[in-house]
């Protein structure tokens, strides 16, 4: 599930899944954020034959990569909400489910349960991280990574002139439709806590954040063409600031960062 995406109204996606630009967003998310993803699966260990669940997995790239790790003696399952783009699933299995309504997957107690950019968007945040910590096996590993883009809220961090300025003030409206919907902009900062709380031990937590890639730029021109309607419906921007940013982008003038990716990973404990 892509950064900033969920809308937790009941309205559906803040950035539709079902619009072309959401396979942009996709490839962007996986170049930014799966080498630090990858990173930390091999620090838990993962090896053949662990069962896996992915959790919002949106597009393929994560669960084909945990299911080469396992082989053939080990299972992965891939759920989201909309698996609208994992039509052609190899090596693991794919399922339509909703982590804050649904029991967990058949093929459980699992080894390794991760999701990447799911809870900061879901209103019953709490009850799909009691769920996914109830599937693990004991002595099994759970993997959050959520954005906090309170703690770094600008898109800009060196604002040094109109153009960034502007960047800046459509990413605060961008923001507060996020808020409007019932996000959590700090979230990512509470996962060591919460994960303690919900019993796991072992608990660690580290965060990343590109603060410019090519990557970067094509999430931003795909993000802010899908939600462009919905600001200007709000008043948060007008259509020709919003068209003068895309030109800004496209020319290669900003440095454009993402909100702090925090990784926290705990361990189910052997009773």
């Amino acid at each position: 599930m892509a950064l900033d995406a969920w809308d937790t109204s009941g309205n559906g996606y803040l950035l539709d899944n079902r619009q072309a630009e959401a396979g942009e967003r996709f490839d962007a998310l996986s170049a930014l954020f799966n080498p630090s993803t990858f990173r930390h699966f091999e620090t838990l260990g993962i090896r053949e034959g662990w069962r896996c669940w992915e959790v919002g997995a949106g597009g393929p790239t994560v669960p084909a990569w945990l299911a080469e790790r396992v082989g053939p003696s080990g299972h992965v399952v891939a759920t989201d909400i909309d698996t609208s783009w994992m039509p052609e699933a190899t090596g693991f299995e794919v399922l339509r489910h909703d982590v804050a309504a649904d029991a967990p997957p058949a093929g459980g107690p699992f080894d390794l349960i991760h999701a990447r950019l799911v809870l900061i968007h879901v209103a019953e945040r709490d009850r799909a991280l009691r769920s996914m910590v109830q599937a693990l096996r004991p002595g099994g590993r759970l993997l959050l990574e959520d954005g906090d883009p309170a703690l770094m809220p600008l898109i800009c961090p060196d604002e040094h002139g109109p153009e960034q300025e502007l960047a800046n003030r459509l990413r605060r409206g961008f923001r507060e439709l996020m808020r409007q919907r019932g996000a959590d902009l700090a979230y990512g900062r509470k996962l060591p806590r919460l994960l303690r709380e919900a019993g796991l031990v072992d608990v660690e937590a580290d965060a990343y954040f590109p603060i410019t890639s090519p990557a970067s730029t094509v999430l931003e021109e795909a993000s802010v063409r899908q939600v462009r309607d919905k600001l200007v419906a709000a008043g948060l921007a007008t259509d020709e600031e919003i068209d003068r940013h895309l030109a800004n982008v496209t020319a290669g003038r900003l440095d454009l960062a993402t909100a702090p990716m925090i990784s926290a990973w705990g361990r189910r404990p052997v009773v």
